[in-house]
């Protein structure tokens, strides 16, 4: 089979490996959309490669028909169409068991695309543990739709959950890319009464507004932290969820968060030694301010329970898509895209059918 690979640091290419073997419980699944993550870019040109192998096929955001399972597997069958996870935990471990199936084995190890074997960027791949793992793709949700729930869905309402972002929250969104733009989305499904989002493309403030952004916060105008500040009577937010940014916008968000407030970050800070905490910002230690910071859930429940959100007609995830392809081998032009950035981009897919 062929996929898409990171040869080595900061070379993409093409590779030619044999189709994966599935044990009992697994599935063998053949892509039906995919779309290219910022960590995807992290791990071929940045510094967030979790494994050894040299041509390790790339990608963990896939909506795709199974091929085969394994004599284990209950409650699917080869041509069933299924949300893939990004997560795909082992759900035996006791780290699992206890509630963080997304570190399974430690540290974020429950993405095992990637991390540990070959990602979902190639004609077929392997999902571990598929009654656990995969999800049915209900007849009225698009591909569009359900591919950008196997991550930036997920990661960006876990945000909100993280932030614990209650009916009435004034809550404060760093960076309105894809997760970002989830965020917003989690925050306005929560209940949050007003949601300022920190950002400034054109095409993603757009969404931003849709998806329940009350104000838009430029830093291109000033400090991000003394817009946030003017606009709430110097009162601060309930919420901050971090999406986006640098090494010192947890700080920034700390200082625009009330005392008391709780603080939910999904960025990842690739290639960062150390992450500021400013002493006044976090009231010397004693604001009863918390830092929440985590990996986003996967599994089958997860997407099941995300997946009703579009099915029922109370959300439309495809709103991120602003890049569309139809073939196989657009993924790497994808890729670039998603690596180099384009002011009209928020998130590109390729749809297979």
């Amino acid at each position: 089979m062929k996929g898409l690979a990171r040869i080595k640091q900061d070379e993409l290419g093409w590779v030619e490996k044999e189709t994966p073997k599935i044990g009992p419980y697994d599935a063998l699944v053949k892509p039906l959309a995919l779309a290219p993550c910022t960590s995807d870019v992290h791990i071929v040109w940045g510094n967030a490669y979790m494994g050894s192998e040299p041509n390790r096929i790339v990608g963990h955001e896939s909506t795709g028909e199974i091929v085969e399972v394994g004599s284990m597997v209950k409650d699917f069958k080869p041509g069933d169409r299924v949300i893939v996870p990004a997560i795909t935990p082992n759900w035996s471990t006791v780290n699992s068991q206890k509630g963080f199936g997304q570190h399974c084995y430690g540290m974020g190890s429950g993405m095992s695309f990637v991390s540990a074997k070959d990602g979902t960027f190639a004609e077929y791949y392997h999902v571990n543990d598929a009654d656990g793992n995969l999800a049915l793709l209900p007849d009225n949700v698009s591909l569009e739709q359900a591919v950008m729930i196997s991550d930036m869905m997920t990661t960006g309402f876990y945000g909100a959950e993280l932030a614990e972002v209650k009916p009435g929250d004034t809550v404060a969104v760093f960076g309105i890319g894809p997760v970002g733009l989830m965020g917003v989305a989690g925050a306005y499904h929560m209940g949050a009464s007003r949601i300022l989002a920190v950002g400034s493309r054109p095409a993603a403030v757009k969404v931003a507004k849709e998806y329940g952004a009350s104000d838009i916060i430029d830093y291109h105008n000033g400090s991000t932290v003394e817009q946030i500040m003017d606009l709430t009577d110097n009162e601060g937010v309930d919420k901050v969820i971090v999406a986006g940014g640098n090494e010192n916008t947890l700080g920034e968000g700390l200082t625009v968060l009330k005392f008391g407030g709780v603080l939910g970050n999904v960025l990842h800070y690739d290639g960062v030694e150390k992450i500021p905490v400013p002493a006044l910002g976090w009231g010397a230690g004693l604001s009863d301010k918390t830092i929440r910071g985590g990996v986003c859930p996967g599994g089958r429940a997860r997407m099941e329970q995300l997946v009703k959100l579009i099915q029922y007609g109370r959300f439309d995830s495809s709103k991120l898509i602003t890049h569309k392809f139809t073939n196989f081998e657009d993924i790497e032009e994808a890729m670039i895209i998603m690596r180099d950035k384009p002011k009209d981009l928020i998130k590109p897919a390729v749809i297979l059918e």
